[in-house]
């Protein structure tokens, strides 16, 4: 890691004094239409050191938190990015630490997620990524969902806030027996009443930025209004938070973002952390 490398703000501790470990993953490779989510960990960074941190909701101070960024994983290559991310989940938890991976793009969740035994996957994603392949790539970015059920079962995930697919993609997975909630069924049932049927012990979330509406979150790589509002993933994380056992956040596009994508992104970083501290110190 280069030592002028930025650090996600207050995170103080060691690798082995810390809880939660933060790492980056710079890689676009194969963003389908905006690309820029290489840039996305150090603006991602930048924006947390705005943030107070003392989240008085949950009446923790993330000052007492012992969390540690670890820096950016190498990622050149497609493979190259998969591999590092698995061995750096794999280290993670071997250590008996909570992963949290700050994207990029989506297709880093595959390879988090292979490192998991027992798990059901949570996804916030304005798309259902369920093709088999996408431009001739199986682990491209819109496939991600497809992988992702390969690994741990289509019955173990579900997707909230969907609102764009392609027909074929939609019809394989109606016939996989995928679960997903529309943006529509989700504003109209709320977040907690869609998440009651959720019985996995172990849960890891990923949420893909473009869940939210672009006039809450405009700097994403494919951006798909009438989208969910950052009160809808607070909730979440908060339902989820005593099972989580990891976390990514992905497709932050800094090239087209305002600064608000990149700071709603730190802003749920920092609201996962102190979910899982207080859950956990209970």
């Amino acid at each position: 890691m280069d030592s002028k490398e930025l650090f996600f703000a207050d995170a103080n501790s060691s690798f082995e004094e810390a809880r939660f470990v933060i790492f980056g993953v710079p890689f676009d490779g194969t963003c389908s239409f905006r690309k820029g989510a290489r840039f996305a960990p150090k603006s991602i960074r930048e924006e947390s050191y705005n943030l107070e941190t003392y989240l008085f909701e949950h009446d923790v101070d993330l000052e007492d938190v012992p969390f540690h960024d670890s820096g950016d994983v190498k990622c050149e290559s497609l493979e190259e990015m998969m591999g590092a991310v698995g061995r750096t989940v794999g280290n993670i938890l071997e250590k008996d630490k909570f992963p949290i991976i700050i994207g990029g793009e989506h297709s880093l969740t595959p390879p988090a997620v292979r490192k998991f035994n027992d798990i059901g996957v949570v996804i916030l994603d304005a798309h259902l990524d369920f093709r088999n392949e996408y431009l001739d790539e199986p682990n491209s970015h819109a496939c991600v969902t497809r992988r992702v059920s390969e690994l741990v079962g289509t019955e173990n995930v579900i997707l909230l806030g969907v609102r764009s697919f392609d027909r074929k993609e939609k019809e394989e997975g109606d016939s996989l027996g995928l679960k997903y909630i529309d943006t529509s069924k989700l504003k109209e049932k709320g977040m907690k009443k869609a998440l009651q049927d959720v019985r996995w012990e172990r849960i890891y979330l990923s949420i893909d930025m473009d869940f939210f509406d672009p006039s809450f979150a405009p700097g994403v790589g494919n951006p798909e209004y009438f989208g969910l509002s950052p009160e809808d993933a607070k909730e979440c994380i908060n339902i989820l938070g005593p099972k989580l056992v990891g976390f990514d956040i992905a497709e932050v596009s800094p090239p087209y973002d305002n600064g608000n994508t990149a700071s709603l992104a730190a802003r749920l970083i920092r609201e996962l952390i102190a979910v899982l501290w207080k859950s956990k110190t209970k």
